[in-house]
């Protein structure tokens, strides 16, 4: 039985889906990245973020996004946090462990009722209102049909199933190491519930 997920959500250009080093995408669906090769859809669960690859054409194919890749700052990591915040309260939802970096965020959610696939939407939507309001949104001035700018978030994301007290703490002390990789201090959210199991 799913008791809690370990959710990646990724900002735009962060992991392109013919990435050198192999990605969860069966296809291309931006025109400016075909002449990169095609999708490198991998199966293994584990991480190829350090796997050896050829880093000049990774490079190469964030420059051709049509788009600039979104990098957040820190003023924007805190207004991402702030829209969580938002989500949170609305929707009663538990989470045990954040971590909001430049380029992808790293989160533990409880089970809830909604499925993980709505929380993650909901939360990608607070936080892009949140940098609106806060006029810190990366694409404030691109928008789209809607008349709001362009999402700087990827589609979908990436969620583990978590089946166990062991699969949680695993996952809550992965997600509270994660800024340490990138030399950044740990992060600690108010929003965040401690598991105690």
């Amino acid at each position: 039985m799913v008791l809690a997920y370990h959710v990646i959500i990724t900002a735009y250009g962060f992991w392109l889906p013919n990435d050198p080093r192999g990605s969860w995408s069966n296809a291309i669906r931006a025109w400016e990245l075909l002449r990169f090769g095609p999708a490198t859809k991998t199966s293994t669960r584990a991480s190829v973020a350090h796997s050896p690859h050829d880093h000049a054409q990774r490079h190469a194919a964030k420059s051709a996004l049509r788009y600039p890749p979104v990098s957040f700052t820190g003023r924007q990591c805190l207004a991402i946090a702030h829209g969580f915040k938002s989500a949170i309260d609305r929707s009663a939802l538990r989470l045990h462990a954040c971590s909001i970096l430049p380029e992808h965020i790293h989160l533990v959610i409880a089970r809830h009722r909604l499925p993980i696939e709505r929380i993650r939407q909901q939360l990608k939507g607070e936080s892009s209102k949140s940098l609106r309001s806060a006029n810190l949104h990366p694409f404030q001035t691109i928008l789209m049909k809607s008349r709001s700018p362009h999402t700087p978030w990827t589609a979908g994301g990436w969620d583990v199933y978590l089946n166990t007290p062991a699969d949680i703490r695993r996952a809550i002390r992965y997600v509270e190491q994660n800024p340490l990789k990138e030399n950044k201090p740990p992060q600690h959210w108010s929003f965040t519930t401690p598991y105690n199991v």
